[in-house]
């Protein structure tokens, strides 16, 4: 049963992988089964004893990535508690950097976009519900609706993630982009452009 686990493990990263790899060369549109089973070395019936289609396999690869996230980062959202210590930002632009080419495509919209929304949509979920805690925990009632607010810290994390993971090198390492991040969400836009000095 385990060689059967570690083969199973292997096949989908090999087909993780080859869709990854040839999204990055080709685009996903023109990609077909074949490609992919071809560059995994893999047989097609394989694949599809895996998946449906070539959108089934990204969808199963973004629900993984979403999940390997989710494992690393609820510890640190709960030792947070109320504060804002920008260890689970921290992590994820770690996370990111260790999965850099999954999280470009995924952050560049491949797939019709639907990647993209799945990632995102998940990632509000689990920040509004941080929040919703931390509000309840520390008796306040948050200025903006708790899902407005998600919405608008994850845009802002995945557009700043894109722009850092396209650079090579990257511009600043993760602690920096974490922790200039957290200084934004702690004092807002006015007094990160120096305008209130």
């Amino acid at each position: 049963m385990m060689a059967e686990d570690r083969r199973t493990r292997r096949t989908r990263r090999a087909m993780r992988d080859a869709l990854v790899s040839l999204v990055l060369e080709r685009g996903y549109a023109p990609l077909t089964v074949e490609d992919i089973t071809e560059r995994a070395d893999i047989a097609r019936a394989t694949f599809y004893s895996h998946c449906r289609d070539k959108e089934d396999l990204f969808t199963r690869v973004t629900t993984d990535l979403l999940q390997e996230l989710g494992e690393r980062l609820t510890p640190l959202a709960a030792e947070s508690g109320a504060g804002l210590t920008g260890k689970p930002l921290l992590e994820l632009f770690r996370h990111a950097e260790q999965e850099r080419d999954l999280y470009r495509v995924i952050l560049r919209g491949e797939g019709d976009g639907k990647p993209l929304g799945v990632f995102t949509d998940e990632s509000v979920r689990r920040v509004a519900e941080v929040f919703r805690e931390r509000a309840d925990q520390s008796g306040i009632r948050p200025r903006i609706d708790p899902e407005l607010l998600a919405r608008a810290w994850v845009g802002e994390q995945f557009a700043v993630l894109r722009w850092w993971l396209e650079q090579d090198p990257r511009p600043m390492p993760a602690e920096d982009v974490a922790a200039h991040l957290r200084d934004l969400a702690r004092h807002g836009r006015h007094w990160a452009s120096g305008a209130d000095g």
